[in-house]
């Protein structure tokens, strides 16, 4: 019976584990080695980390977590948890794992587009994230898909990182700006293109963005809001409550990160709408220090 199970060894998990251990609890990490930005050479944005890559960050974390005793580590891929006698019971890897609290630290997959060339791109030269991605490009041409509402906001956002009249918006079927939002990108030289994408074609010094009508633009890069998409069944074992975001559904969480169900606690990009290494340790610090105060408070 450990302490604490976390289900996911990426940022947010290691923050968590990394409070619990130094509280000297019995921790046991189950990591099925799937970070989110697994695509990106690198990451930037997180104090003291700007530039490395998202692997070296994910393993000092791991290293730095190991070193304290009450931590276990096991590379399987959790399939599924439930309620027991005194805790939780979580299966992976075809064993069995009993802890008094539980962890959801798993993270979400990023559902793309199916337009050809764009998986291919994904982490090279197509991003979510400006904060992340955008200044390396140096003001240079970029452009942004319209993946659904909002597509006019993200666009005035990604401008940013843009030259002055070097952005453009591929609705790609999307509906057109309505004139409040067609005023706005005026004013920020945006261009719109109303053509469907047909294909993206990754190149060493850019992306060319092939239209449906064989005509191709090129720009230095490519930005989209993506959808994520849960990893593992976990809330409906659990019966878990979500909530709606504009990049999809996240675990409902209080103040202190944790569920609807007593003892489970979620944290990092599937408890929180705003994915990014420095916001998903934070998470994982809230998470992994109020899991251990309701050990020492409720320890029923």
């Amino acid at each position: 019976m450990y302490d604490v199970i976390i289900i996911g060894g990426s940022y947010a998990g290691l923050a968590a584990a990394l409070q619990l251990a130094r509280a000297r609890r019995s921790v046991l990490v189950l990591d099925a080695g799937q970070r989110r930005n697994q695509f990106a050479a690198h990451s930037h944005g997180f104090l003291g980390q700007d530039g490395q890559s998202p692997a070296t960050i994910q393993a000092k974390g791991k290293a730095e977590v190991l070193a304290y005793p009450t931590v276990t580590w096991r590379e399987a891929s959790a399939t599924e948890a439930s309620r027991s006698q005194g805790g939780f019971r979580v299966r992976a890897g075809g064993d069995d794992y009993m802890a008094r609290r539980l962890i959801l630290a798993t993270g979400v997959s990023d559902q793309l587009p199916d337009i050809p060339g764009l998986k291919d791109l994904w982490g090279k030269r197509a991003f979510f994230c400006p904060y992340c991605d955008g200044f390396e490009f140096n003001l240079g041409p970029l452009g942004v898909l319209a993946t659904g509402p909002g597509a006019a906001h993200y666009a005035l956002l990604i401008s940013e990182w843009a030259g002055r009249g070097l952005t453009t918006l591929f609705l790609n079927g999307s509906p057109d700006p309505d004139a409040s939002e067609l005023t706005k990108l005026a004013a920020r030289s945006i261009t719109t293109e109303q053509k469907r994408v047909a294909r993206f074609v990754g190149h060493a010094e850019g992306v060319e963005v092939q239209l449906g009508n064989g005509q191709a633009r090129r720009v230095d890069a490519v930005f989209l809001p993506t959808q994520g998409r849960l990893n593992g069944p976990f809330a409906e074992q659990l019966g878990l409550e979500l909530e709606s975001g504009p990049l999809g559904p996240y675990y409902k969480t209080d103040a202190t990160k944790e569920t609807n169900l007593r003892g489970v606690f979620a944290c990092g990009d599937d408890a929180q709408p705003m994915p990014s290494i420095a916001f998903a340790v934070a998470d994982g610090v809230r998470a992994g220090t109020f899991a251990h105060q309701s050990l020492v408070f409720r320890p029923e």
